[in-house]
């Protein structure tokens, strides 16, 4: 069983905004390992309630935010200006975490833009995570950012959300949530975006901290090709890479996301002692 508890954290460069937060605990026994879940673009923490049971089956406690301008967060809708304040977001859910749980190893898991800034978290914040999880991760080069930032108008076109997943119920409940953004970028977001990457590739290798990359072979959104420059640039001397042939961008919420989930589980045990 599981404890589910929510909660207005507070984010921003002066602690006057709110970030719905969310954790997900065991009901019975201590947990072995901590997860941070860092969610992608214009989506919420809420449609990863499958993965935080899975994870919490698997011995973790499970945190998380909505990003400023996500889901139940503060803010103009998928408005950023700066990653970085989304960065310093993740740092204060951690470290309300680790309030709770000082002594326990953390795992950091960012999906899609959520990958961007997991990785410039473990980047900024040396020695802070155990070790880091990117799914689908928007790294290096992307190159339909670089047409949005191209474009003089941003198209008001919502994805294809037969791209997420072979699963056509994954789809249908991404076009059915009021929380989901189902507008156009904003071309200070997209111009945010392009610098963090920028940022990202300058910055360089996570050094000897244990990185997991999981993509979808198939990922149409996020394509291999790009985020590969990225993981280049990133990766230290404990990488380990696994793409899942045919699958889509949304790697967690795939017809083989057993497979998925267990190969992230077995990673994060390495750590459990």
């Amino acid at each position: 069983m599981i404890t589910t508890r929510e909660w207005g954290l507070a984010g921003g460069t002066n602690g006057s905004e709110r970030r719905a937060a969310r954790a997900w605990a065991p009901t019975e026994g201590e947990p072995s390992w901590l997860a941070v879940l860092v969610h992608g673009y214009g989506e919420h923490l809420g449609r990863y309630e499958q993965v935080a049971a899975d994870l919490v089956a698997a011995g973790a406690v499970v945190y998380g935010a909505d990003h400023r301008g996500h889901g139940g967060s503060s803010g103009e809708r998928v408005l950023i200006d700066d990653y970085a304040g989304v960065v310093e977001d993740v740092h204060r859910v951690v470290t309300q975490a680790r309030t709770a749980y000082r002594s326990l190893p953390l795992v950091l898991i960012g999906h899609s833009m959520g990958g961007l800034i997991a990785s410039r978290y473990a980047q900024t914040h040396p020695g802070g995570p155990t070790a880091l999880v990117l799914s689908g991760p928007v790294l290096g080069r992307w190159e339909a950012l670089e047409a949005l930032a191209a474009a003089e108008e941003i198209p008001d076109a919502p994805i294809d959300t037969a791209t997420l997943s072979r699963d056509p119920a994954v789809g249908a409940a991404y076009e059915a949530d009021e929380l989901v953004w189902h507008g156009p970028f904003k071309r200070a977001t997209v111009n945010a975006l392009r610098t963090e990457i920028a940022r990202g590739l300058e910055a360089g290798s996570v050094g000897p901290l244990p990185l997991l990359w999981v993509h979808g072979s198939d990922d149409r959104l996020v394509p291999l090709s790009g985020t590969l420059v990225g993981i280049g640039s990133l990766l230290g001397s404990d990488f380990t890479a696994r793409i899942f042939p045919g699958a889509r961008h949304e790697v967690f919420n795939e017809t083989n996301r057993d497979e998925v989930i267990g190969e992230v589980v077995r990673f994060a045990h390495r750590f459990t002692g």
